[in-house]
């Protein structure tokens, strides 16, 4: 058996590196495989790359000018159908395809036509849209019955709206095909089930993440930021805006008591820029083991999201013993018990404060934390992959 997965990144991100091991899980089971990636460098040894960096760019652009997102990269999926046709897999596993790293009718015809079982991950909901990745945030449901006047057209393209003629695009590419669709989330497999792609196959594999760093962590964090006494209220994003509660923060470091202190990790000049004197800002960690420092030494992990898959960050948390605290979003709450952290409804931030007061007062939620963050253990994910490509041929 062989099998290719597809994605913008190999090894890099969280789906790239999800890739890496969906791989190394496969060659475990005796499954031949690669990567066929598009963006970046990879020195993993079953990557090959499709793309340059210049026709990524230019893909780019023409998607922001003609508002043709995902059919373009014609020169692209050509060089990419040749290697699959030299490798001629018995399954093709893709990931995400957004990245200006496709061209949707030229791929998907190819599966149709050579009748390749097909499994694809979907990290977010671009696939049943005509633009959106995401869209809870602003409460759109257009996709549930074809996408139209997107009200986030303006992040896709310049000029032209063309959210409707792309869903049915869509729409009518991706049926007729040997499809598994997987979700990282149970969220994610119900919104699938009401979309266009509801007569396939939808499963839920839980992302993990690696248990070998993200644990209990002793370090001076406290000692260093003079954060002794204070209760520390963390928040983590690679990305700070409103979709990720930026506004939620700096209502936060005005409402919290003195006795505690809120820091941020993935900050940069303009988040700081925003930010009152008592927050602590954090603009990188040195690497994953110095975050798994500071979400130890943390009373409390706050991700007032208010559009999300399946966070790596709550995942992190909980694994250091940190309990979450978090919007009822997607499947951001998916990972807490009752003993590791406290939901609340999305954008009701009294009840956030609440929470967070509740959750820094005594160690019931760290102790609840122990045995839950050893479920998140990334290898058991990978496993079910292999498992379920095996599936496949049975």
């Amino acid at each position: 058996m062989k099998a290719v997965q597809i994605n913008v990144t190999c090894g890099a991100g969280s789906t790239g590196r999800i890739c890496v091991g969906i791989s190394r899980a496969l060659s475990k089971q005796n499954i031949e495989n690669l990567i066929y990636y598009a963006s970046g460098e990879s020195d993993y040894p079953l990557s090959r790359k499709y793309m340059t960096r210049s026709d990524t760019k230019l893909q780019a652009l023409k998607s922001r000018v003609f508002g043709n997102y995902g059919f373009n990269s014609a020169k692209a999926t050509k060089r990419l159908i040749l290697m699959l046709e030299k490798e001629k897999p018995d399954v093709v596993i893709l990931h995400n395809l957004h990245g200006h790293n496709c061209h949707l009718e030229m791929l998907f015809e190819y599966l149709k036509q050579q009748r390749i079982k097909t499994v694809w991950v979907f990290h977010d909901c671009w696939a049943f849209t005509g633009y959106c990745p995401h869209y809870d945030m602003i409460g759109c449901d257009r996709w549930t019955d074809g996408c139209h006047s997107c009200p986030l057209k303006n992040e896709f393209s310049w000029i032209f709206d063309k959210s409707r003629s792309l869903y049915e695009k869509k729409k009518s590419l991706f049926t007729g095909l040997d499809l598994t669709v997987v979700t990282p989330s149970d969220w994610l497999r119900r919104q699938t089930k009401q979309s266009f792609l509801k007569e396939y196959p939808v499963c839920t594999i839980h992302n993990g993440i690696d248990l070998s760093v993200f644990h209990p962590t002793q370090s001076n964090f406290r000692l260093k930021h003079h954060l002794e006494n204070s209760k520390i209220v963390l928040g983590v994003s690679y990305v700070w805006n409103d979709r990720k509660g930026l506004d939620v923060f700096l209502r936060l470091a005005r409402d919290l008591p003195e006795s505690h202190r809120l820091v941020l990790v993935g900050t940069n000049d303009k988040t700081d820029a925003v930010l009152p004197d008592n927050v602590i800002s954090i603009h990188r960690t040195e690497d994953a083991a110095s975050l798994a420092e500071i979400y130890t030494a943390a009373d409390v992990f706050v991700n007032p999201t208010r559009e999300e898959n399946y966070p790596t960050v709550n995942m992190e948390a909980i694994a250091c013993c940190t309990p979450v605290v978090t919007f009822d979003t997607g499947g951001s709450g998916e990972m807490l018990t009752p003993e590791s952290g406290i939901i609340v409804e999305k954008n009701d931030y009294d009840a956030l404060l609440s929470a967070i007061l509740q959750a820094t007062d005594g160690s019931r939620y760290k102790n609840g934390c122990i045995g839950r963050g050893q479920e998140f253990d990334e290898g058991a994910a990978y496993v079910a992959y292999a498992a379920l490509i095996n599936r496949l041929f049975q």
